[in-house]
C-alpha cells in the first residue's frame, strides 16, 4: 500500500507540474502578468531580453536551492529541486507549443483580465496539487521561508512582501495596468492553492464543543445515533472556578443538524461550539495511513 501512495505522491507532482506549466505558458506569459514568484521574473526576462521562461525559472531557482539546502537541509533542496525542475521542462514545452504567444488579442484589456483568472487558477491549482503529492516548486517560497527564518515576519507575511517586489517591478517593465492584472493573478492563484490543499481529499466535517451536565448522556446518544465517538476535556468556569468537563466530537457535515437535535435534547442548557474541521484523518474519516 505505501507504494501504491507513492505513485499518487508522483501522479500529483507530474500532473500539477502540466497544469502550473501551461497557466504560465498560455496566458501568464503572453499577458506580461508577473504575478510574483520566480515565473513572474522569469515573464519579465523573456518581454525584456527574450530569454526562454522555462530555463530562466530553473536558473533564477539554483541559487534559492542551495541556500535552502544550506539553511534547512538536503532533504529540502531536493524535495523543491524535483518540483522545479518538472516546471521549468514542462514550461518549456508547452512553450514551443504555444510559442508564448497565447490565444487571445491582448491588445484587449478584457483578454489580459481573462489571462490573469484562467493563468491564476492553472498555476495555483497545479502548485496545490505538487504540494499535496509532497513536493513544491521552489522558487520565491524558498526565498521567504529563509527570510522568516532571519527575520520576525511569518512566512506568509514574507512571501507578500517577495511576491509584492516583483509585481512592482513587473509595474516598472509593462506599466500599472499590467502589475494590476498581475495583483488579481496573484490573489487567484493563492486561492486555488488553498482550495486544493484545504478541500481536495478531505470529507468535510466539523468540530463541535459541548459544555453540558449532562455531557454523558449526550456522549452516549452520539456513539449510538450518529456513530462517532468523542474526546472529554478537563475544562474549569472562569467566574464559578467548577470543573466544567468539554465534549469534543467530530462530526460530518451531513450530521449536524442531527447533532444540534441530540444536545438541544438533552440538555437546553448547555453551551456548544462548532466550526469547521478542513482534514479530518483517523478512525470514521480518511485513514491516518494507507498500510
Amino acid at each position: 500500500m505505501k507504494h501504491t501512495r507513492r505513485i499518487g505522491d508522483y501522479v500529483l507532482i507530474v500532473l500539477g507540474s502540466v497544469i502550473t506549466a501551461i497557466g504560465i505558458a498560455a496566458f501568464i506569459t503572453p499577458a506580461k502578468l508577473a504575478g510574483g514568484g520566480v515565473s513572474g521574473i522569469a515573464v519579465i526576462l523573456y518581454h525584456l531580453v527574450d530569454f526562454e521562461v522555462g530555463i530562466s525559472i530553473f536558473l533564477l531557482s539554483l541559487p534559492l536551492f542551495i541556500a535552502g539546502i544550506r539553511i534547512f537541509g538536503t532533504s529540502y533542496g531536493i524535495i523543491s529541486l524535483v518540483g522545479t525542475l518538472l516546471l521549468s521542462l514542462f514550461t518549456t514545452l508547452f512553450g514551443l507549443i504555444f510559442g508564448f504567444e497565447g490565444f487571445l488579442d491582448y491588445s484587449d484589456s478584457i483578454n489580459i483580465l481573462l489571462s490573469a483568472l484562467f493563468g491564476g487558477f492553472l498555476s495555483g491549482f497545479g502548485t496545490g496539487l505538487v504540494l499535496k503529492g509532497g513536493a513544491n516548486t521552489g522558487g520565491t517560497d524558498i526565498a521567504a521561508q529563509i527570510v522568516s527564518k532571519y527575520t520576525p515576519l511569518s512566512v506568509g507575511t514574507s512571501l507578500f512582501l517577495v511576491d509584492g517586489l516583483v509585481i512592482v517591478a513587473g509595474g516598472f517593465a509593462f506599466g500599472l495596468e499590467s502589475a494590476l492584472f498581475a495583483s488579481i493573478t496573484l490573489y487567484v492563484t493563492s486561492t486555488s492553492i488553498n482550495f486544493v490543499m484545504l478541500r481536495m481529499g478531505t470529507r468535510y466535517a466539523k468540530t463541535a464543543l459541548i459544555i453540558s451536565d449532562r455531557h454523558e448522556v449526550i456522549a452516549k446518544r452520539i456513539l449510538e445515533e450518529l456513530g462517532h465517538g468523542g474526546t472529554l476535556l478537563a475544562g474549569k468556569g472562569i467566574y464559578s472556578k467548577m470543573d466544567r468537563p468539554v465534549l469534543m466530537t467530530v462530526i460530518p457535515n451531513q450530521k449536524i443538524s442531527r447533532l444540534n437535535a441530540i444536545v438541544k435534547e438533552a440538555d437546553p442548557r448547555a453551551f456548544m461550539i462548532i466550526e469547521e474541521a478542513f482534514e479530518v484523518l483517523g478512525e470514521g474519516f480518511s485513514p491516518m495511513s494507507e498500510d
